[in-house]
């Protein structure tokens, strides 16, 4: 499920891939507007499933991560506020879901993404982060 949603660089939010065209994508907004707007190739784009956390000994990957977040809320919204969190409490709340993480390498601005990216996908019914996976093994 992650592999089609984007985060576009330079664009607020997290985009939904609806198709692909000759030179540029089709995304659709995840805000409350569900606004579609074409992605061009220069634009730098990342799927949700590409991106991981640095941890001590490697990297743990992004749906991992935001699973973990989903356990510790019960499904619901992040508890912290990242607009009003200072880097302490960022940290913190990180190292209760991802204990191992690398504390040199994740800054508080990756930290602040993250949980705005997990409000963004609980709050638009997004919670199965595995999905994906799960169903192309199943598929073969």
């Amino acid at each position: 499920m992650l592999k089609t949603i984007m985060s576009i660089s330079g664009k607020p939010g997290l985009y939904k891939l609806i198709s692909k065209g000759k030179n540029m994508l089709i995304v659709e907004s995840l805000s409350a507007d569900k606004k579609r707007i074409p992605a061009y190739n220069h634009e730098k784009m990342i799927s949700l499933g590409d991106i991981a956390i640095f941890v001590e000994d490697g990297e743990a990957p992004l749906k991992d991560v935001l699973t973990a977040i989903k356990e510790k809320e019960n499904g619901n919204v992040a508890s912290i506020d990242v607009k009003k969190a200072d880097d302490k409490a960022l940290n913190a709340y990180l190292a209760e879901v991802l204990p191992d993480f690398d504390r040199d390498r994740v800054y508080s601005r990756d930290i602040k993404k993250l949980i705005s990216w997990y409000n963004i996908l609980v709050t638009n019914g997004i919670t199965e982060f595995n999905g994906a996976a799960t169903e192309e093994t199943t598929a073969e």
